[in-house]
């Protein structure tokens, strides 16, 4: 039988933007709004009103927009000490903002009330009263954090449950029981919610962080002892070392503790929306991220890619299409013929499991990355492998030469990279230059410029990343460099490899696998008379 509906409350525009390396527009944030929204969040915290100009304009300008299922917050503290509640410019902003909801945070542990508030026990209960209450005189929903509350506890228990009564008293519709520093074990959060959740009626939340790598586990602990409102943050971003991670948090609730909280279609969306956040806030989506990251479900080795197509629970805990992911079986020196085959079928390549075929291209495999090739990131590269193997690839071009020059003048001008290179297209002698930013994109720039006129639909592609690895470091300058790169046009993308002591080499070959890649896999051989 399904268990009550736990409600998702997410801070990633507020809590999570206090992370070092993040910084959103006002347009990011409205755009990552209507993704949390149709994602099934029940609650997206947009914020804190006056404390920044960015933060006053979200708000006027998200009160025009209509959100499927979600209540925008407004986030603030509780009055200042002090101070009559009428007149406090932060309860101000927060009731400006027009919310559906609204946030306040109030201080639990003794110890913040003496050093960070400078004030007594009992000025901080007023204060939290008489906000909360002022507050639920204007807003339907209210919600208290209880800040440090784990801590809190810990140290004056008697006095930190009197802070949440106080809230309840005051009216607020939740409390928020807060981890703020990330430092409580989950056997201490379910033994404390297990010792105070009698105190009170008011339905209860829990909000973590993750300094000490626990905030998701934290998370689920306290729902299980009992809480109904779950506060985290898209990926885990946030202040220090980030927040309860959201998109770990929901697959865990439904799939493994049988709860609800979005729906199966919004479920399929949760990859989609945590690679947008990434993007948005300018970050390399997390590979290995659980059950969203790229990795995922990628098999490598060939005991576990045998297995997976006998039985895909062999070695994988959930359906990666439930989250929007997918499996990919990788390919490399640990590969056996699962591995050859089930790329073949996701190419398109039709192998029977005896051709001798397979064989031939598994050795030429662990030979290749024995020299220092990975396939791993370079698909494109493997496929051409595979086509040349099986006598399926086609030739569109022969490679006469290149040349590379790099000419560095006086003063402080910029080196300057200029390529040649000599192709021939169906006996057609083709050479030609081009000067870049530097030799890889000279070259870049000087193969396509070569190759356009015969072949118009290179000009879509587009070299996005460039990586180089240096093999064997002992070697110094001689050591051989594998470059990783990876190209694409408007459709999709594909990473190619090359290896060579020469770094320039080793970018020409794994700039010529892209050429090739496009031309085999997207394009027909053009009549290039």
């Amino acid at each position: 039988m399904r268990m009550e509906s736990i409600r998702l409350y997410d801070t990633t525009l507020r809590d999570g933007s206090q992370s070092e390396d993040i910084t959103f527009t006002v347009e990011d944030k409205i755009r990552i709004a209507h993704k949390l929204d149709e994602l099934g969040m029940h609650y997206i915290e947009g914020g804190w009103p006056g404390s920044n100009p960015r933060d006053i304009e979200f708000f006027e300008r998200v009160g025009r927009v209509t959100f499927r299922q979600a209540k925008i917050t407004a986030f603030g503290s509780t009055r200042y000490p002090g101070k009559k509640v009428e007149d406090d410019p932060n309860i101000q902003h927060l009731l400006r903002a027009n919310t559906a909801a609204v946030t306040i945070f109030g201080k639990t542990w003794d110890l913040h009330v003496r050093e960070a508030l400078s004030t007594d026990q009992d000025e901080n209960l007023r204060m939290i009263a008489d906000s909360l209450s002022h507050l639920k005189k204007h807003c339907a929903e209210v919600m208290f954090d209880a800040e440090h509350f784990f801590d809190g506890y810990k140290s004056n228990p008697g006095y930190a449950v009197k802070v949440i009564k106080e809230a309840e008293a005051a009216g607020a519709d939740w409390v928020v029981l807060c981890d703020t520093n990330g430092g409580s074990l989950p056997s201490e959060i379910t033994r404390i919610i297990d010792a105070i959740k009698g105190e009170v009626r008011v339905p209860l939340g829990i909000h973590t962080h993750n300094d000490s790598e626990l905030a998701v586990a934290n998370a689920l602990a306290a729902v299980q002892a009992g809480v109904r409102q779950v506060q985290g943050t898209v990926n885990g971003i946030g202040e220090r070392c980030g927040n309860a991670n959201l998109i770990s948090i929901i697959p865990n609730l439904k799939l493994k503790m049988d709860l609800g909280c979005i729906s199966d279609e919004q479920m399929k969306r949760l990859k989609e929306v945590s690679s947008f956040v990434d993007e948005l806030a300018n970050r390399a989506h997390w590979n290995h991220q659980p059950y969203v990251g790229q990795s995922a479900f990628a098999h490598k080795g060939g005991v576990h890619v045998s297995a997976i197509q006998k039985n895909r629970q062999t070695y994988e805990h959930i359906e990666p299409e439930i989250v929007g992911n997918r499996r990919r079986i990788l390919v490399s020196d640990l590969s056996g013929k699962s591995n050859i085959i089930y790329k073949a079928k996701e190419y398109g390549i039709d192998i029977d499991s005896s051709d001798p075929k397979i064989r031939k291209i598994l050795d030429t495999l662990k030979h290749s990355e024995n020299l220092g090739y990975q396939y791993e990131g370079a698909e494109g590269s493997f496929e051409l492998l595979m086509r040349d193997a099986l006598g399926e690839k086609e030739v569109f071009f022969e490679f006469l030469g290149f040349r590379v020059i790099i000419e560095k003048r006086q003063g402080d001008s910029e080196p300057i990279s200029e390529a040649t290179v000599k192709i021939s297209v169906n006996g057609v002698q083709e050479v030609t230059a081009a000067e870049g930013s530097g030799p890889v994109n000279a070259l870049d720039k000087a193969i396509k410029k070569a190759l356009t006129k015969f072949y118009p639909e290179l000009e879509d592609v587009h070299l996005f990343d460039y990586k180089v690895r240096i093999l064997d470091e002992k070697k110094g300058t001689r050591a051989n460099t594998r470059v990783l790169i990876e190209s694409g046009d408007n459709q999709q993308k594909w990473g190619t490899v090359g290896v060579s002591e020469n770094i320039i080499e080793a970018s020409w070959q794994a700039l010529t696998d892209s050429i090739e890649y496009k031309l085999n896999a997207f394009g027909k051989k053009k009549d290039a008379s």
